[in-house]
């Protein structure tokens, strides 16, 4: 994957989620290829949504506003997008979006199109003609999917190589092996406030540190699980 594209409303909100350290350093480096799209700038009278069919609250975004906005940009018939290009809608009710679902997307030979609900929803027939699959923060209601794909892009991005300065920070991340949660960090002051840094940190024994935060990462795995607090 070497290119994300966002279409959303308010473009300049998900840029200025992305476009900032590491990875904003990638993209001016080119190692990455990020553009966001206005919608508003694919309807010929700047409206994106109209009422519901059937009543109810709340403004839908139209299905040939999405279309037109991917055929000027792709120059190929809507619905063919996805067969090009990997097309995520954001959605609440969306798969939960993982660290093992950033991963896969970012090994996709396929680049990333994201387009971003808001208001009511998308219609149904953006999900069911133009999307390849839907995707969530979790389950909780945002006012747009604008953040949802801020953080879709940086989780994909980073891992991207040549993003990181060091590669091997993504090994002991939370979540980068069998779903567990990274150990404890600290740094200096080696004791603030009569908090003393764990002694077996400071040993030089890599051996002992090496086992020391597996099994920190394990407590805080099963921690976590049982819904304790850690």
């Amino acid at each position: 994957m070497k290119s994300i594209d966002v279409f959303c409303v308010f473009p300049e909100a998900v840029d200025a989620l992305v476009k900032i350290g590491v990875v904003g350093r990638a993209i001016e480096r080119g190692v990455v290829e990020f553009r966001s799209f206005n919608l508003r700038d694919y309807s010929p009278d700047g409206r994106i949504d109209d009422m519901p069919f059937g009543g109810g609250p709340g403004m839908v975004i139209r299905v040939d506003v999405v279309a037109r906005a991917l055929e000027e940009v792709y120059g190929v018939p809507a619905r063919k997008v996805r067969g090009i290009r990997r097309v995520v809608l954001t959605e609440a009710w969306g798969k939960t979006l993982t660290q093992r679902y950033a991963e896969e997307i970012s090994n996709d030979e396929r680049d990333l199109t994201i387009l971003c609900g808001r208001y009511g929803g998308m219609d149904e027939r953006v999900r069911t003609e133009l999307a390849t699959e839907t995707v969530s923060l979790g389950d909780f209601v945002l006012s747009g999917g604008e953040i949802a794909a801020a953080a879709l892009s940086d989780a994909v991005i980073r891992r991207i190589e040549g993003v990181l300065g060091n590669a091997e920070s993504l090994a002991g991340e939370s979540f980068s092996g069998d779903d567990t949660l990274g150990p404890p960090q600290y740094t200096r002051p080696a004791e603030w406030d009569g908090e003393r840094v764990p002694g077996v940190l400071l040993s030089g024994n890599h051996a002992e540190i090496r086992a020391w935060r597996e099994h920190e990462a394990r407590a805080r795995t099963r921690a976590r699980a049982a819904g304790e607090p850690f």
